[in-house]
């Protein structure tokens, strides 16, 4: 049988000490992101428990497997198909287990499989889908609108996490789950207007998915319910650092506050504004989203927004059986809560109880 990897395992590997290893693990504060990554990393190759799902990534084949211990499920396989390196960071990373135990109790395995750009742009299934045993595709970081057409033309269920923007107003016809994009947002924007402060920007390509387009309605639909005006100068519909950059250095005045579509954009605008000679959250506040290890570990640190991935997990593996057993459901749209984080980029708000 076996033997089970363990977190000292993984320190005398690396030659560090047990905690340092177990503060990666666990996402804690106080860790340098070059230690974290590497730790994780060891992890994943060492074959760790909590990142069983995971293998490294081939250069000739770019594929990923599911490194799994155990016997196959007797009911089949989900397809997670993602078009997307995840960092160790990544929501997805720390809902992924639990997703898989979830699914383990009803007999069910994961097949982890990359999108590569040319099955992209081929509109076909990574190799070696299809085969008999998927009973389900579960998509993460899936924005391709054509390439997520096809998937749902393949006569099995699908479910994305997260999905392309619907800006354009084209359903899809798969089941969909989402974090709650707008509440967090629009709490803080509240907090604002009732401290006296009106001026409100958004950075982000609101065309990249569904999550970053509801982040920056958030913004449009507070400031239109609150009967205020909304300077489109401030509105940096942009994810490229070097862009946002760019759009920054033409504004002739800041906002009070930056709301981005994540906490990495966040991070980039942070670093644009320091480049420019601007302090935050003095010159201006910032907000991000995902609340990512980084966000804890920036100074100052990041006022951003938390995603509740265990209850996403269970949430998406419900959706996932449901569909399985009965594929004539109405599809379903599910949001789950989210929780504003707030820390030193908006210190200077103070306490304002709802």
């Amino acid at each position: 049988m076996k033997k089970r990897v363990t977190i000292q395992d993984i320190a005398d590997a690396l030659g560090i000490s047990r905690n340092t290893v177990s503060k990666a693990i666990n996402n804690s504060d106080g860790l340098a992101e070059a230690t974290r990554e590497r730790i994780l990393a060891k992890a994943v190759e060492m074959g760790y428990k909590q990142f069983s799902y995971v293998q490294a990534q081939t250069e000739a084949g770019q594929e990923l497997r599911l490194a799994e211990e155990a016997a196959p499920g007797s009911m089949g396989e989900i397809a997670l198909l993602t078009a997307f390196h995840f960092s160790g960071s990544h929501f997805a990373v720390t809902m992924l287990d639990r997703l898989k135990r979830e699914l383990a109790q009803f007999g069910y395995t994961i097949g982890f499989y990359y999108v590569s750009q040319e099955d992209l742009q081929q509109r076909q299934l990574p190799y070696p889908l299809p085969h008999p045993q998927t009973r389900a595709y579960i998509c993460f970081e899936m924005f391709n609108w054509d390439y997520d057409e096809m998937l749902c033309g393949q006569n099995l269920p699908v479910l994305f996490v997260d999905g392309p923007s619907k800006r354009l107003g084209r359903p899809l016809p798969a089941d969909q789950l989402y974090m709650e994009n707008g509440a967090e947002f629009s709490k803080l924007i509240r907090k604002m207007l009732r401290q006296g402060k009106q001026r409100f920007g958004f950075v982000g390509d609101i065309d990249h998915c569904q999550s970053f387009f509801e982040r920056y309605l958030a913004l449009r639909y507070t400031m239109l319910l609150a009967d205020q005006p909304v300077n489109k100068d401030f509105l940096i519909l942009q994810s490229h650092p070097i862009e946002v950059f760019h759009a920054l250095l033409q504004l002739k005045e800041l906002p009070d506050l930056f709301l981005c579509a994540n906490d990495y954009i966040a991070m980039d605008v942070i670093n644009a504004l320091k480049k420019m000679g601007k302090s935050v959250p003095e010159d201006v506040m910032v907000c991000g989203f995902d609340d990512s290890a980084e966000s804890r570990a920036l100074n100052p640190s990041l006022t951003t927004v938390h995603i509740h991935t265990q209850s996403m997990a269970i949430i998406a593996a419900y959706l996932l059986i449901t569909r399985i057993k009965e594929p004539a459901l109405d599809y379903r749209t599910v949001y789950v809560q989210t929780e504003l984080v707030e820390r030193e980029t908006t210190k200077l708000l103070e306490g304002d109880a709802e």
